[in-house]
C-alpha cells in the first residue's frame, strides 16, 4: 500500500515539474524574442472649420462620401460678408474720386503734394479693406483640401457655427496608421522601412503595412530611476503606413507580427 501511495506520490511530483518547466520555458521564451503584438488602426483627420462664426446653408456631403481636392463641402450664410463687400466697394469708390481731384489739383499747381500723398493713402487703404471683405466672403464657400472620405458631419443646415468649431471631418487614405507598442528590449529589431503583417477578425487576407514612425522615448512612464523590472515595463509606441488602406477601419483592433529588419531604426515621422 505504501508502495502504491509513494509511485503515485511520484507521478503527482513528476507531473508538476514536468508542467513547470514546459511553462517556464514559455514564459521565457515569450520573454526572450516576442515578435507578435496587439494594436489597433488610428488615423490623422482633417477637420474642416469656417473662420468667422455662421449658420449652415448648404451641406454638399453625406459621411462615407468619396471627394476631391477642390470638391464643395459646405457654405455659410454669407449677408453680413456681401453687407461688408458692398460698403467697401463704395469707399473705394469715394476715395478713387478724391483721388482723382487730389492729382489734378497737383497738376495744375492749386494742390498740395501733402493732400495728394494723404489721397493716394487713403485709396490703398480702402482697397486693401475690400480685398479684405472679399476674401471673407469667399471663405464662407468651404472646398475640401485633400481628396479622401468625409468621416463626419459634425453639423447640419440651419445650425450655427462657432468659428473655428469644424463642421466636417475627411480622412485622406494616406493619414491611415497601424498603431502598436513594443517593449525595449524588442526595440532595436524594428526599424524604418520594415513590413509587419497585420491581422484582424473579418479583415482581407494578406494585409501589411510598412514602419514609418519609431517614438524616441518610452510611453506611460514616469520619470523615475528604472530598475531591471521597471526597464521591462518600457513600451514605445510605432506607426506603421497600411499598403492597402481601404482594407482596414479606424478604431478596429488588429495583431501585428514583425519581420525581418530591412530599414533603420532612428527616424521620425
Amino acid at each position: 500500500m505504501r508502495s502504491l501511495r509513494g509511485k503515485v506520490f511520484a507521478a503527482v511530483v513528476a507531473a508538476v515539474g514536468l508542467g513547470l518547466a514546459i511553462g517556464s520555458y514559455e514564459y521565457f521564451r515569450g520573454r526572450a524574442t516576442p515578435r507578435g503584438f496587439e494594436g489597433w488602426i488610428e488615423a490623422y483627420f482633417i477637420f474642416v472649420s469656417p473662420d468667422e462664426t455662421g449658420r449652415v446653408e448648404t451641406l454638399a456631403v453625406r459621411e462615407g462620401d468619396a471627394v476631391t481636392v477642390g470638391a464643395p463641402l459646405f457654405t455659410l450664410d454669407s449677408d453680413l460678408q456681401r453687407a461688408a463687400v458692398a460698403e467697401n466697394e463704395a469707399a473705394v469708390a469715394n476715395a478713387k474720386v478724391t483721388y482723382d481731384r487730389a492729382q489734378e489739383l497737383l497738376k495744375k499747381a492749386v494742390g498740395s503734394q501733402k493732400v495728394f500723398d494723404d489721397a493716394e493713402a487713403a485709396l490703398r487703404s480702402a482697397q486693401a479693406r475690400l480685398n479684405s471683405a472679399r476674401t471673407r466672403l469667399e471663405r464662407r464657400h468651404l472646398a475640401s483640401p485633400v481628396a479622401g472620405t468625409v468621416q463626419e458631419v459634425y453639423f447640419r443646415v440651419g445650425e450655427m457655427v462657432p468659428a473655428g468649431r469644424p463642421i466636417v471631418s475627411l480622412l485622406p487614405p494616406e493619414n491611415v496608421r497601424v498603431r502598436f507598442f513594443v517593449p525595449q528590449a524588442i526595440l532595436p529589431q524594428v526599424h524604418i522601412g520594415d513590413r509587419i503583417v497585420v491581422d484582424c477578425d473579418g479583415c482581407a487576407p494578406n494585409l501589411a503595412a510598412r514602419v514609418n514612425f519609431i517614438s524616441a522615448q518610452a510611453e506611460f512612464t514616469p520619470p523615475v530611476i528604472y530598475s531591471l523590472d521597471e526597464r521591462a515595463r518600457l513600451v514605445f509606441r510605432i506607426e506603421a503606413i497600411p499598403e492597402r488602406p481601404g482594407d482596414v477601419r479606424v478604431g478596429q483592433p488588429v495583431s501585428i507580427a514583425l519581420q525581418q529588419p530591412t530599414g533603420v531604426s532612428h527616424a521620425r515621422r
